[in-house]
């Protein structure tokens, strides 16, 4: 029996360990000797995980709840060591899954090594090539110590093998949000936001900001919702905001008449809301991927993208935070003028199954 423990750090690791784990289910009912644990470092009542999170990606809640929460970046790392080697004392695993590059990821991935346990680390190989940014110390720390690296793309192996990878140990397994899209994109519910506000599909433009040093910076910001609103000048502009996201844009957004603010959207409601907009102004990777593989032209607002394939062959384009640079696309996008964009290669929803035929090939046997 392969035993695979896969942990999350945080809601968006669970939509890229979702189809993972329904792989592992549907091949253990096809007769495979695999079995999986679902270890979350939060807590049952983390907020940022709505009610139907699990029923919309179609898989079971997880198995354990760390219970690890703490605003120090040190304190959550030690703290997340210290629960999670407990906890793989009474649960053995053959390897530990990680995901991303949160400090709660590291902290496992330090566990597992220090206990002996294979370790794969999915969506290796990014960089900002940015020493101070906290989760480039993760990335390294985490590829430099795991067993298989699960790449999305050729420029992440590259990465992965320049930084001291053995080339053997590393797999271009394709992007994984791309199955969960995949999956999901028949389900999809209309979000209210679009029919209370009498907006028509493809006629709004999404916008989306998390980034707490953008957050922190009242001034920039400003300026920011400021170009956006007067670039897309009549076009609709949605924006779904979290908790911090909300008091720290409401103020500002309020005085823009074409800006709407919203709850944040179940995950099912976001995929629809993104994938039938005119276009997205964000800083999330995750969202400028997804906009990749719904050909939606895609703003982000930074200076580097984990997966350069976005920009590469994909709609996304970097802006940085240069407020003309940002008015010059804002407004092409708004009037309907983009680049031509692909698909990047393995970009086809096919990498859990890749990833769970490696696992079996090299650990159960």
């Amino acid at each position: 029996m392969l035993n695979i423990c896969i942990v999350a750090g945080a809601r968006p690791n669970f939509i890229k360990v979702a189809p993972l784990i329904r792989t592992i289910i549907r091949m253990s009912s096809e007769g495979y000797t695999i079995s999986y644990r679902l270890v979350y470092a939060g807590s049952e009542n983390d907020s940022t995980l709505e009610k139907s999170l699990f029923e919309d990606l179609q898989i079971p809640q997880p198995d354990v709840f760390l219970g690890v929460e703490h605003e120090s970046l040190v304190e959550l790392t030690g703290k997340m060591m210290s629960e999670f080697d407990r906890y793989l004392t009474t649960s053995p695993a053959d390897i530990v899954i990680v995901v991303d590059d949160l400090a709660s990821t590291m902290a496992a991935a330090i566990v597992a090594k220090k206990r002996g346990i294979k370790l794969a680390h999915l969506v290796a190989g990014t960089r900002s090539f940015d020493i101070n940014m906290p989760k480039e110390i993760n990335r390294l720390v985490i590829d430099s110590l795991s067993d298989m690296l699960f790449t999305a793309g050729a420029s992440s192996n590259y990465i992965a093998t320049r930084s001291g990878a053995d080339m053997s140990n590393v797999y271009m397994v394709g992007n994984i949000l791309m199955d969960t899209m995949r999956y999901n994109y028949p389900h999809f519910k209309r979000p209210a936001v679009l029919h209370v506000n009498n907006i028509k599909d493809n006629d709004y433009i999404v916008l989306t900001i998390n980034r707490k040093a953008l957050l922190n910076d009242k001034d920039n910001l400003h300026e920011i919702i400021s170009n956006i609103s007067k670039a897309a000048q009549s076009t609709t502009i949605i924006a779904p905001l979290r908790d911090y996201a909300s008091k720290a844009i409401g103020d500002i957004t309020s005085i823009y008449k074409n800006i709407i603010t919203t709850a944040p959207l179940s995950y099912l409601e976001f995929g629809y809301l993104t994938s039938r907009a005119k276009g997205i102004i964000t800083d999330s990777g995750n969202v400028a991927e997804e906009a990749t593989f719904n050909s939606i032209p895609c703003i982000t607002i930074n200076n580097y993208t984990e997966h350069i394939e976005t920009v590469k062959q994909g709609s996304n384009i970097l802006v940085g935070e240069e407020p003309d640079k940002l008015s010059e696309y804002v407004s092409a996008m708004a009037n309907g003028h983009w680049k031509t964009c692909s698909l990047p290669d393995r970009w086809d929803g096919r990498t859990s199954e890749r990833i769970i035929q490696i696992l079996i090939k090299n650990i159960a046997n």
